[in-house]
């Protein structure tokens, strides 16, 4: 048993032998890799608050000598032993990091140098296995007040109770942290976009993207980084006229009287889709957003993507 205060801490030898341990810890605070001898480990159990990692005496029951993790393929945690599976070649690839290997070649990406892929056994493929279901983002556009939060909910709720596993981006819920530093100019409204949909797809998830993205070419530009048909483009194709009588935020008003400028729509474009998968109209008695919910449904179970 952990004694009190002490986080998880995982660890395995490194390829300079069976002296060195190499540990993975991580904390609110911090994470990181620590490569050591194994003799100032062994003998001694404290918490170190400058890097919030927690070491244990590595000969104790807390955690077992590390050399099983090399011969056993064993994982130690809380001193439980679980067994790995996969051949010791996958292990080793897995863990190539801390055996001071590199699966990949030094690249530079934007601002980014000298960094390199890591890559793993368990991919995109395995994912898609284990859920059940394929990876994709479905991305819904439109004026604002056009009812695309509200769609996106229903889509969600309609795929929960398939048992299959999605998650809504909203245009204005990801601007609350992880794009908070953008503003809805040009560029910014571009970078909104590229940031947020793909890595969801890629984790074997049914992404629902639910942004106005005004400009055809940031849209087409996230088509283009996806693959295999995986992206769904779903244009709410509702006047600007209905929008405004909805305002459901408020937002026309104040861009109608000069509070907000740059606002699509008014004094801002608004580029409809040319050849949207799915454009669900607004006319009168025209399907209600539960209906269209379900059409999106529909069209994802005829594509297949609602199984692996």
């Amino acid at each position: 048993m952990t004694p009190a205060g002490v986080r998880p801490l995982r660890g395995c030898y490194s390829s300079s032998g069976l002296d060195n341990l190499v540990f993975f810890a991580s904390s609110k605070m911090n994470s990181g890799l620590l490569n050591f001898p194994e003799s100032n480990v062994a003998g001694f159990h404290r918490r170190d608050k400058n890097v919030g990692l927690s070491f244990v005496n590595a000969k104790s029951p807390l955690l077992q000598p590390m050399k099983a993790t090399q011969d056993q393929r064993t994982d130690y945690m809380n001193g439980e032993a679980r067994k790995i599976g996969g051949s010791e070649e996958e292990f080793r690839d897995d863990c190539a990091g801390a055996y001071g290997k590199s699966n990949g070649i030094m690249s530079t990406v934007g601002n980014s140098t000298n960094i390199v892929w890591h890559e793993c056994s368990v991919g995109k493929h395995e994912r898609q296995k284990l859920l059940q279901q394929r990876g994709c983002v479905v991305w819904i556009t439109g004026l604002s007040g056009s009812g695309k939060s509200t769609l996106a909910c229903l889509l969600n709720r309609g795929l929960y109770k398939r048992e299959k596993v999605s998650y809504i981006l909203d245009g204005d819920n990801v601007r609350h942290g992880l794009n908070s530093d953008l503003s809805f100019k040009a560029e910014d409204r571009a970078e909104n976009i590229r940031r947020i949909a793909k890595l969801f797809a890629d984790a074997g998830v049914i992404c629902i993207a639910s942004l106005i993205s005004p400009y055809r070419r940031d849209r087409d530009a996230c088509r283009a980084v996806m693959t295999d048909g995986n992206f769904i483009e779903v244009f709410l194709d509702v006047p600007l006229h209905v929008c405004e009588a909805r305002d459901p935020k408020g937002l026309y008003k104040l861009a109608r009287s000069g509070k907000i400028k740059g606002f699509t729509g008014i004094d801002d474009p608004y580029e409809p889709p040319l050849n949207s998968e799915i454009v669900l109209k607004h006319e009168e008695g025209s399907a209600s957003p539960f209906d269209m919910a379900e059409k999106v449904i529909l069209y994802l179970e005829e594509k297949g993507l609602l199984r692996a």
